[in-house]
């Protein structure tokens, strides 16, 4: 049996947790994707396939106000209160977050405990 490079290993988990995650009109799913230089967020409804609202480190209103690498930890944070503004702008309060086969650390951490304090509801 051959071992698993750790980007597989990933999308296995993320593939694991999808089976049981899914996002409604009500409440959309939040997922997250981490490279090594930056980090994206989605808000997606499942049911009609379309992505209602995202954000990530390469967006411009970000990265003029970012004075940190764009992978860091408060660059994550900058993520999740944009997706945040924007999500409530749309209405949308509550979301199923889906942590994209990623271990809830470090920068995904961050990102979602700041879309926490910007007003979503997980």
């Amino acid at each position: 049996m051959a071992t698993l490079s750790r980007k597989q290993q990933t999308q296995k988990r993320h593939k694991r947790l999808r089976r049981n995650l899914s996002g409604t009109n009500d409440r959309p799913r939040l997922t997250v994707f981490r490279s090594n230089n930056h980090i994206y967020a989605q808000v997606i409804d499942d049911q009609k396939q379309s992505t209602i609202c995202a954000a990530s480190t390469l967006d411009k209103d970000l990265r003029e106000n970012l004075k940190t690498n764009a992978s860091s930890c408060d660059a994550s944070t900058a993520v999740g209160q944009l997706l945040a503004q924007r999500a409530l702008a749309k209405g949308i309060q509550k979301v199923v977050f889906d942590r994209g086969g990623n271990i809830y650390h470090g920068r995904v951490k961050a990102l979602a405990e700041a879309a926490r304090v910007g007003g979503l509801e997980f």
